[in-house]
C-alpha cells in the first residue's frame, strides 16, 4: 500500500540529494500521538518507506514534484494522509512545498505466473557484518561493517536483502506464514545492477556519514502465493537496511504474464 502525494514547489529550489533525515523528520511529525509514534525510538525496521522527491532536479516556484510514500499498515498511511492534508506546507530542508493532492495506491506484483521488473527508485543499503567476511570468502583488514560493492560479489547482497527481508516479515506479517527464507527459490530472477555511488548521509542529528549505495533492475516471476506477499512486502517497506531514512523503494516498472 502507499499515497501517492503531488506537490508543487512554493519557491525556486536547488534540489537537495541529501534530503532523507529531513523528510523523514517531517514524517515522523505527522504520526505524533499516533499508535505508531513509538515506533520512533525501537531498534528495528520500520514499517514504511518513500521516494524522493521526483524528478529531482533544481526546481521554479510552481514547478510539481511526486512523493511516494508505501507501508504494510494502512492506518499509518491513513495518518499521514490526513496530516498532508490538513497541513499542506511540506518543507523539506530548503525544499519549499505545497501539498496539492493526496490518493492512495495499491502497487500488487501479481498473481503466480506474473512476470515483472521492478526497480530501485532510491539507493539500497546493504552492510556486511564483519563475523561473516570469511563465510563470503572477503579479505577485510577491519572488524566494522562492510558496504556491499560489486567486487564483494553477488553472494552477499541476495543473503543480506534475503535476511533483512525476514526481519521484516517477523515484524509486519502474521506468524503462521512462511518467510522468504523459507521459500524454495531466490527472490528474483535477475538482478541488474544500474550502479552504486556515495552520499552524505544523515542517520541522526548531528552525525554525517558517508554511505555507500546501489541502484537495481530486479526481474521477477511469481512463484505462489507466499512468493507474491515477500515481493508486495519489499514494496511497501523497501529492500535492505534504513528504509526509514528513505532507501530501497522500489517500484514496479513493467508488469505482465
Amino acid at each position: 500500500m502507499r499515497i501517492l502525494t503531488r506537490l508543487s514547489a512554493r519557491a525556486d529550489a536547488a534540489y537537495d540529494n541529501t534530503y532523507h533525515h529531513k523528510l523523514r523528520g517531517r514524517l515522523w511529525q505527522a504520526l505524533e500521538g499516533s499508535d505508531y509514534d513509538a515506533l520512533h525510538d525501537k531498534n528495528q525496521p520500520k514499517p514504511f518507506t518513500y521516494s524522493n522527491p521526483f524528478p529531482p532536479g533544481d526546481m521554479t516556484e510552481g514547478e510539481e514534484r511526486t512523493l511516494l510514500i508505501a507501508s504494510t499498515e494502512e492506518e499509518l498511511l491513513a495518518y499521514l494522509a490526513e496530516d498532508l492534508t490538513r497541513d499542506r506546507e511540506l518543507n523539506i530542508g530548503e525544499m519549499p512545498f505545497h501539498v496539492d493532492e493526496v490518493t492512495s495506491l495499491a502497487p500488487d506484483v501479481g498473481e503466480p505466473g506474473t512476470s515483472g521488473t521492478l526497480e530501485t527508485g532510491t539507493g539500497v543499503l546493504v552492510r556486511i557484518p564483519p563475523w561473516r567476511f570469511d563465510e563470503y570468502g572477503l579479505d577485510i583488514d577491519h572488524d566494522e561493517t562492510e558496504f556491499w560493492q560489486p567486487e564483494h560479489t553477488m553472494e552477499p547482497f541476495q543473503n543480506q536483502i534475503e535476511a533483512n527481508l525476514d526481519k521484516k516479515h517477523s515484524l509486519y506479517a502474521p506468524d503462521y506464514l512462511p518467510g522468504p527464507s523459507d521459500a524454495d527459490g531466490d527472490l528474483f530472477d535477475g538482478y541488474e545492477l544500474i550502479k552504486t555511488f556515495a552520499i552524505p548521509v544523515t542517520p541522526t542529528q548531528g552525525r554525517e556519514e558517508t554511505w555507500v549505495l546501489s541502484k537495481w533492475r530486479f526481474d521477477y516471476t511469481v512463484r505462489d502465493d507466499d512468493h507474491r506477499r515477500h515481493l508486495n512486502l519489499a514494496l511497501d517497506v523497501g529492500l535492505g537496511e534504513r528504509n526509514s531514512l528513505g532507501f530501497g523503494f522500489l517500484n514496479i516498472t513493467s508488469h505482465g504474464r
